[in-house]
């Protein structure tokens, strides 16, 4: 017998209450959704992974049982099917999750933190093993019933199994991870063949099954109806940008034309899935930025805090300088950025929650940049407030090639009001127009332009704290590694939120959790790295020439010209200073000084000694950002040299934290079969265990591996021990279903290992880029508070004990 169909009662349309009814009962059908997604959540926290496996099997064998018993129908027959691959899925993931669960503390910071991929990935496959439990449950309560909505619970259960095999596939990766990774490295180190291998299978997985009905499941349920509508939009303004239509000009009105995808969940996975394999940076350049289009920034502004001073400054290109730490009688010459495109002004954003001492004088004036009609006016006040003690530099995430601080500014003035201090957010030149070294040259130059004339930005400059998000959080860290090898006054602490501190093409558990985030899938990724080292810049489909438009196409080309100008010219440099046999001296202070305030030095090697005037002005021409580009390592003038090299091997690197932590780890390790160091990617997979491929194919997804992003002030967790030796107190605040995660975890371990101030803390059940969510929900006003404390502890440091 053929189940019962869902039965609908039209109401008459002029029937009293009619309208009422409707909406009543449409407001009871979203308010059972929204607690079956609680009551599903709270299953895969309150149940233990063996209880939830056996219970959720149990369901599916009676569910299959009484659905093969209904005839021959169709949808009976595709129940029976779902629930025999569910109790399939389940059986097959529970060991695999059981064991990297019972491995995974060996990866944590400390017992009070405990946090890294592993456990995210157990935690995730929870989540939908607890979405599966829920939906069963219903079922098999509510199958007899004329109002069982067949169709419906059909469509769900196929798409969750789906994401559970998927999950499954996970999971073994993980476990092949932890068997092939070096013992206590949660990033994968070794062979570059394994790790090209290993993320073209990875990348041919099926997606879509994500980015549909299972959108967001494992996080909190306030942030998936957001995450639904950015999708909509996604795929909506993808099919403009595919058609030409807008280029990378968009409209408000252009998110809201995909109702096709709103009413289909299957048509927006795949089409979701087709625009993040296939489509260029410059699509996703356009799509980040629509936070600042007229019309949503002044909505998101008019929800936000109001402060008195907001203005945009344009920093002149001119060389100045600073005193060094060690002796401040002498001083180093802070010169403008030269990267790429030669000198030209930083632009900064001042915001003040009060109008502050030096706010408003004629030589800040001077400095201010029009923003059209939204430029704020300030008015004179009589009675100004005192200068703050505190600063705080802040520079914004991205992905290094989108958004600005207008993007961050609502969060930013809620920032000033709470700490009560002047927040100098940096608008850094983007890749791939500018790639690296540029934005880390601009941060820097700000940063020590603050420092200099904080009295102009309403400070006295006594506390500094460095802070930022993403990609941000990277050039936090850089820019103080920079500040250190200068030899100039350090920021007293950083605060990182979901910093990226390893840009290398590799492998490691929170990684692959990039397979169903759908704000930071692998191939975004890997876009936006190339994009930052100079990759992107030499590929572009027609589609994208077009859609850049004649202006842009000028710009990409002209910084392209200054990118080959400046790569032959440091060739040249450096070859003449090679072959010469010219080497750097710590006496040699009339060569490198000159050479200093003339040449563009964005990644200074660092001294062997401790940092001082004399181990400073020995710093030579060492920029490491000239070399290893795109081009092939193997030529001497193109390549990371010998000295840079070595802070990136892996001998060089301490990942290790004690001798008996490792041992410990190792034996973990060597509990799995050896056979699977020896085998293929694919030996991962059980036999008779097939997960879903993709049907788009990975058109751009070659990791990008040239020695550039090995290059410690690009990758930071590369760095050196003695370069992370120089950094101040850090407070990193990362997302446990972050793809990131890992990024922040081993950064911790490296610092805490030398015995440097570090705190991590990682929030629960929230995406990458929370911080401008922080108005959505209270779970993301929660985690945008605990970034705001941990810059107060660096702006107001606990007094000692009394």
């Amino acid at each position: 017998m053929e189940l019962a169909r869902e039965m609908r009662f039209p109401v008459a349309a002029g029937a009293p209450g009619s309208k009422k009814v409707q909406e009543g009962s449409k407001s009871q059908r979203r308010g059972r959704w929204r607690k079956g997604k609680a009551k599903a959540s709270r299953l895969s926290h309150s149940m233990d992974l063996r209880t939830m496996t056996q219970s959720l099997v149990t369901l599916a064998e009676d569910n299959m049982a009484f659905f093969s018993s209904q005839g021959p129908g169709e949808t009976a027959r595709r129940l029976s099917g779902v629930f025999a691959g569910v109790r399939e899925q389940a059986l097959g993931l529970e060991p695999t999750l059981g064991r990297l669960l019972s491995v995974a503390h060996l990866f944590d910071l400390d017992a009070e933190t405990p946090a890294n991929g592993y456990r995210s990935l157990v935690h995730t496959a929870r989540c939908c093993l607890g979405h599966l439990l829920h939906k069963s449950r219903y079922v098999a309560s509510n199958r007899r019933s004329i109002f069982f909505r067949t169709s419906h619970n059909l469509a769900e259960l196929e798409a969750y199994l789906a994401a559970l095999t998927q999950l499954r596939a996970l999971a073994y990766y993980a476990q092949h991870l932890l068997a092939t990774n070096q013992p206590g490295r949660l990033f994968f180190e070794g062979d570059e063949r394994f790790i090209a291998d290993f993320l073209h299978e990875y990348v041919t997985l099926h997606k879509g099954c994500f980015y549909g009905r299972c959108l967001g499941f494992q996080f909190t349920p306030a942030i998936r109806p957001f995450l639904q509508t950015i999708s909509i939009g996604l795929v909506s303004f993808g099919e403009h940008y595919k058609r030409n239509e807008t280029g990378l000009s968009v409209t408000a009105s252009s998110l809201f034309t995909g109702g096709r995808f709103a009413i289909d969940p299957e048509l927006r996975g795949a089409e979701f899935e087709r625009i993040v394999q296939n489509l260029d940076v410059h699509f996703w350049k356009a799509f980040w930025n629509i936070t600042e289009i007229q019309v949503l920034s002044s909505l998101a502004n008019m929800a936000s805090a109001t402060v008195r001073v907001s203005r945009l400054l344009s920093l002149p290109p001119t060389a100045f300088e600073m005193p060094l730490t060690a002796d401040p009688k002498v001083t180093v010459t802070i010169s403008p950025p030269l990267a790429h495109t030669g000198p030209g002004p930083v632009l900064v954003r001042l915001i003040s929650y009060d109008l502050r001492e030096g706010q408003d004088s004629e030589e800040l004036s001077r400095l201010v940049r029009s923003e059209g009609p939204r430029s704020l006016e300030l008015r004179s006040r009589p009675q100004q407030a005192p200068r703050s003690r505190c600063l705080v530099v802040h520079i914004h995430g991205g992905g290094f090639v989108a958004q600005t601080s207008k993007s961050h500014e609502p969060y930013l003035k809620s920032w000033a009001q709470e700490l009560g201090a002047p927040i100098l957010s940096i608008d850094y030149s983007l890749a791939p127009e500018a790639p690296f070294p540029r934005a880390l040259e601009e941060c820097f130059y700000a940063y020590c332009w603050a420092v200099k004339h904080c009295a102009l930005l309403g400070s006295t400059g006594e506390r500094i704290c460095l802070a930022g998000d993403s990609a941000g959080g990277n050039l936090c860290f850089t820019v103080s590694l920079r500040a250190a090898a200068y030899g100039v006054r350090l920021p007293d602490g950083i605060m990182a939120a979901y910093p990226a501190t390893m840009l290398q093409a590799t492998a490691s558990p929170s990684r692959l959790l990039s397979l169903m985030d759908p704000l930071l899938p692998l191939s975004i990724l890997s876009k936006c790295v190339s994009a930052y080292a100079g990759g992107e810049t030499e590929d572009h489909s027609d589609s994208g020439q077009k859609a850049l438009g004649m202006m842009g196409l000028v710009q990409r080309d002209t910084a392209l010209l200054f990118r080959d100008l400046r790569l032959g010219a440091s060739s040249w440099l450096n070859s003449f200073l090679e072959l010469s046999g010219h080497k750097s001296h710590p006496n040699s202070v009339p060569i490198a000084e000159p050479m200093r305030c003339s040449v563009s030095e964005t990644a200074l090697a660092q001294p062997e000694g401790p940092l001082g005037t004399d181990s400073l002005k020995a710093l030579m021409l060492h920029d490491l950002s000239l070399r290893g580009s795109s081009e092939t390592p193997d030529t001497p003038e193109l390549s990371l040299s010998a000295e840079a090299r070595g802070h990136s091997t892996p001998s060089a690197i301490n990942f290790l934290l004690r001798p008996e932590v490792a041992s410990e780890e190792s034996e973990a390790g060597a509990e799995l079969s050896t056979k699977d160091r020896v085998q293929g990617v694919c030996a991962a997979f059980p036999e008779g265990f097939h997960p879903r491929r993709s049907s788009h194919g990975a058109k751009r997804m070659t990791p990008y591996s040239s020695p550039i992003v090995k290059n410690p002030f690009m990758s930071p967790l590369l760095a050196p021990d003695s370069m992370l030796q120089t950094l101040p107190p850090v407070h990193i605040v990362a997302c446990a279903l972050d793809p990131m995660l890992d990024d922040s975890v081993m950064f911790a371990r490296r610092l805490r290992s030398l015995g440097q101030p570090v705190t991590l803390r990682v929030v629960e059940d929230l995406p990458h880029g929370f911080l401008s969510l922080a108005a959505l929900c209270h779970e993301t006003r929660q985690a945008a508070a605990l970034c705001v404390e941990h810059i107060r502890l660096v702006l107001n440091p606990p007094g000692p004990p009394v």
